[in-house]
């Protein structure tokens, strides 16, 4: 049996690559390592990437072990789901991986402007009936932009239809640079790249990291979505006007709640 959700946090008030930083945090101190994390963190000038919403950790250690030569930080509110990660990557002493629990809503709080180069975005809650809550509104965009370098990658994997739509129309109202889209990710065929990177074009390294909760929806049938796009620092964002059908099926406990069969 694993262990409780108590043992959990009281491991990780000892986790020297966790910091907890919750809203009342933030009302008490600032976060000093802001515009700090090379430095006094990783110890090295290695670009950083971010997984928001990163769960269990599964994708932010499989990224930091499939690319040494880059930091990776995972986070998450939810601290009980992120002690696996965080545990993996002490006892393989991964020393390019953090993990930052605090509300994604105040990640600018965090990270200094152009300390961040990428973005992750892994089945991330849809937010079907909320969308200044979705992680890829522009809500968030101007978020990323106090801190993402100029042009930086956005990469949006998802089995929710309705959340890459929206994207897809978030991104073509803004006129974003997208580099990549397929609704089928694992219909694809990519060619082996020998030095993969987060930005090389086969995405080989896309399909070789599957979550728990990722192989459950693909058992079930269901396409797993990617796409990933740049983020300008220059221009206004505005939101897309369009109806989206919801999506109708249970994925992770999630549900429409809502007798409509369209959302904006």
């Amino acid at each position: 049996m694993g262990k409780g959700k108590l043992a959990k946090f009281a491991d990780m008030n000892t986790y020297r690559n966790v910091f907890q930083c919750p809203y009342s945090a933030l009302e008490q101190v600032s976060f000093d390592m802001r515009g700090h994390w090379h430095d006094q963190y990783f110890h090295n000038d290695n670009p950083i990437v971010l997984e928001l919403g990163c769960g269990k950790g599964e994708y932010t250690v499989g990224l930091a072990k499939l690319f040494p030569n880059m930091n990776f930080i995972g986070v998450d509110i939810k601290g009980a789901r992120m002690w696996t990660g965080a545990t993996q990557a002490l006892q393989e002493d991964l020393k390019n991986v953090a993990f930052l629990r605090t509300h994604i809503e105040i990640i600018d709080h965090f990270f200094a402007p152009g300390e961040v180069k990428e973005i992750w975005l892994t089945f991330s809650d849809p937010q079907m009936k909320s969308p200044r809550k979705r992680l890829t509104s522009t809500y968030f965009m101007e978020r990323y932009r106090r801190f993402l370098v100029d042009g930086g990658l956005i990469h949006l994997k998802t089995d929710s239809n309705f959340l890459f739509t929206y994207t897809t129309y978030m991104v073509e109202k803004n006129a974003l640079p997208l580099e990549f889209r397929t609704e089928d990710l694992y219909g694809e065929s990519f060619a082996k790249a020998d030095s993969p990177t987060p930005a090389d074009d086969t995405l080989q390294y896309v399909t070789s990291i599957q979550t728990y909760y990722e192989s459950m929806w693909m058992a079930r049938g269901l396409n797993i979505r990617y796409m990933r796009f740049r983020l300008p620092q220059a221009g206004a964002l505005a939101e897309p006007d369009v109806e989206i059908p919801l999506d109708d099926y249970r994925s992770y406990h999630r549900d429409k709640r809502s007798s409509l069969d369209v959302s904006k």
